[in-house]
């Protein structure tokens, strides 16, 4: 590894011991890994949404027309419409004329309704639906290898799907009091509502676990390489590898320290 990108991993590890800092408190380290990461998001998101919305949804559309005539003469001049509301939204930022950005605001959050009601239908509601509708496969019931109860192309698997989907419409049914067997199976919808709940949530989990054993194998990997003395494909390695390294490990010690003694001084006062 060159020493230049040594630098940007110890800034990496850097920022990830800066955010881990916050789980002891809030301190200075973690205000600067936070406001980083917030400033280059929303750099990259601005760049990102020029090259890939503005310039290829409006400046190419209207490339063919001429700017001293307000572009009307392009061949598709009507995106300069879309164009226009999207400068009214930006007097949102005056005291006089911020009424002028509830007309696109309105027509924005209407189009974008629009859009997710549908896909949200499709994706949620429809797809669920039909997977209700699919046929029990009675003679597979307990998977293809006669007890397969991880299989989820079973009869089991598209029994437990129905079930679980009628007893938790069943449970938001509060038109009838839940007592009797109405109230076993919307107690047993509850049952299905907290599996998958708990299952979004452990999926959530996992998904920070992993990276945090990223993060901690990226400072495994960056503490071997400060000492990679024989790595051949880094003929140019020096002490500096080394430097970096015991100077950001002083660093964060120093600061353990400090933190240990600021305690204790105020514990004994």
């Amino acid at each position: 590894m060159e020493f230049t990108d040594f630098l940007w991993m110890t800034c990496g590890i850097f920022l990830t011991l800066a955010t881990f800092s916050f789980l002891y408190k809030d301190n200075p380290f973690y205000k600067f890994a936070e406001h980083l990461v917030v400033g280059v998001s929303a750099g990259f998101f601005v760049i990102i949404l020029w090259h890939n919305t503005l310039v290829p949804n409006l400046f190419q559309k209207l490339e063919d027309g001429d700017w001293y005539m307000l572009w009307l003469n392009s061949s598709e001049w009507w995106y300069i419409i879309p164009a226009l509301l999207g400068v009214l939204m930006w007097t949102r930022f005056s005291k006089e004329y911020s009424w002028v950005s509830r007309w696109p605001m309105g027509l924005y959050i209407g189009i974008s309704t629009g859009i997710a009601i549908p896909l949200e239908m499709a994706n949620r509601v429809n797809k669920q639906l039909h997977a209700m509708m699919v046929e029990i496969d009675w003679a597979n019931f307990f998977g293809a290898d006669g007890f397969d109860l991880l299989s989820t192309t079973s009869g089991l698997a598209q029994l437990i799907i129905f079930l679980g989907t009628v007893a938790g419409l069943i449970y938001f049914f509060f038109s009838k009091e839940h007592k009797g067997v109405f109230g076993g199976v919307a107690k047993f919808g509850i049952w299905i509502l907290m599996i998958g709940f708990g299952a979004s949530f452990g999926y959530t989990v996992m998904a920070r676990v992993s990276l945090f054993i990223n993060r901690m194998q990226d400072t495994k990997a960056w503490g071997l390489e400060a000492f990679n003395a024989n790595d051949i494909a880094n003929p140019n390695y020096g002490s500096q590898y080394q430097i970096v390294f015991w100077a950001l490990t002083l660093f964060v010690v120093g600061y353990i320290v400090k933190e240990i003694m600021q305690h204790l001084k105020s514990k004994n006062a």
